[in-house]
């Protein structure tokens, strides 16, 4: 099976996003790079690459650690992963997949 050329969109995804592009993209909307409403659907992966480096950059900031986002970006982080864990639950997901194969 080959890999697609593009990336299917966070609303798309396997586990209603729970993997590790869907959580670049809710820390994108966090920290405010990309709109809350992108769903980077139809993104080639070199710009999935390139909005990973400037989330990484943002991270790096707070030491790469929730407790330490000021309160609006604590509040914001809450609600849009928050949200995203309650569907992904809904829907069946139990956390365990992102883990499983961790080596």
């Amino acid at each position: 099976m080959t890999k697609p050329e593009r990336y299917v969109g966070i609303d798309n995804e396997d586990n209603c996003g729970m993997t590790p592009i869907g959580r670049i993209i809710r820390d994108a909307w966090v920290f405010g790079l990309i709109e809350e409403t992108e769903t980077c659907e139809r993104w080639n992966f070199a710009g999935i690459d390139a909005l990973y480096d400037k989330v990484n950059i943002e991270w790096d900031k707070y030491g790469c650690l929730v407790s330490n986002l000021p309160p609006e970006l604590l509040e914001k982080h809450q609600r849009i992963h928050g949200k995203a864990m309650e569907d992904a639950k809904a829907a069946g997901w139990n956390g365990g997949l992102e883990t499983d194969d961790d080596g």
